[in-house]
């Protein structure tokens, strides 16, 4: 009898163990990013104590992409969703989290997280309805090309992920420190080398670009798009062979995901550069984490 009631007693004393403890103090947290730009910055902030995973790699466009099986399996076991917003992912990610059927990273909760949410977005339209094309009605979603939004937002990350496991929170912070003290030394490093690229101009493919080319004061003067998330047509890029001949601007620049066919047309037509950048980790064998990626895309537009 003594016996078993010892046993009993283990038994309870380890069930009450385990529904007392928090998940995070056994385990990594599981986060599912939504492109990979984000999922390089989460591994770089949360070490091995995090676990991520890209629901898009870099020759994706994430505005169009399916919430298919696999994904949805993802979405169920992540404690995180680290994504864009800004309706960049309007088409899919509302879906993934619905059938997901997962409390952690619905949009009210800590898990959800949003880079847009943590900084101020640029060309915000005034009004915005179907004949304007694929417009953003918060602003340009594609903040991860500008250098200080980009710590701003692994700030605000490494504070969410001090919420969700308080018992790491300094562990998370030393991380931070030391990306942001990194990050910053690169910054300069980065303007430094871009200080020639002052006053150029360029013929963009969408609005990718548009923070990386505000940043170090490349002027867009042309879309290849007629409007965005449309197609360059022979109509629009006879007129953007009219416009290159008289603003001579200095280079094309479009994502290495993107077509070609329009903007190496208008190259041949017109003599002007074309340059294709990775647009995220993983857009080129020499574009392996956030620093690489800079580096590949200042290198290209200083030498080509």
């Amino acid at each position: 009898m003594p016996m078993r009631f010892n046993r009993l007693s283990f038994i309870t004393c380890l069930l009450g163990w385990f529904i007392a403890t928090p998940v995070w103090a056994s385990s990594s947290i599981n986060i599912l990013a939504c492109e990979p730009e984000w999922k390089a910055l989460a591994e770089v902030l949360g070490g091995p104590k995090v676990s991520v995973d890209s629901a898009t790699n870099a020759f994706q466009d994430p505005h169009h992409i399916e919430a298919r099986p696999s994904l949805i399996v993802k979405a169920r076991k992540a404690d995180m969703v680290f994504c864009t917003g800004a309706e960049l992912e309007v088409g899919w990610l509302p879906l993934l989290l619905q059938k997901s059927v997962n409390p952690k990273i619905q949009s009210n909760q800590p898990g959800y997280f949003l880079a847009t949410e943590q900084v101020e977005l640029i060309e915000k339209p005034d009004t915005v309805d179907r004949s304007q094309g694929d417009v953003h009605a918060d602003g340009n979603p594609h903040v991860h090309l500008d250098p200080y939004r980009l710590l701003m937002i692994a700030e605000r990350f490494t504070e969410r992920l001090q919420q969700i496991n308080p018992e790491h929170s300094d562990y998370f912070q030393q991380r931070y420190q030391t990306f942001s003290s990194q990050w910053q030394t690169a910054i300069n490093k980065w303007e430094s080398q871009a200080q020639s690229l002052k006053g150029k101009k360029a013929v963009v493919y969408h609005k990718n670009w548009s923070y990386l080319l505000g940043w170090l004061g490349i002027e867009t003067v042309a879309d290849l798009e007629p409007k965005p998330g449309i197609p360059p047509n022979s109509s629009h890029l006879a007129k953007l062979v009219e416009l290159v001949n008289n603003q001579q601007p200095d280079f094309v620049v479009i994502a290495n995901y993107q077509e070609t066919k329009g903007a190496k047309w208008l190259s041949k037509k017109t003599g002007l550069a074309l340059l294709e950048l990775p647009f995220t980790v993983g857009g080129n064998q020499e574009s392996t984490d956030l620093f690489s990626l800079y580096n590949n895309i200042l290198n290209t537009l200083t030498t080509h």
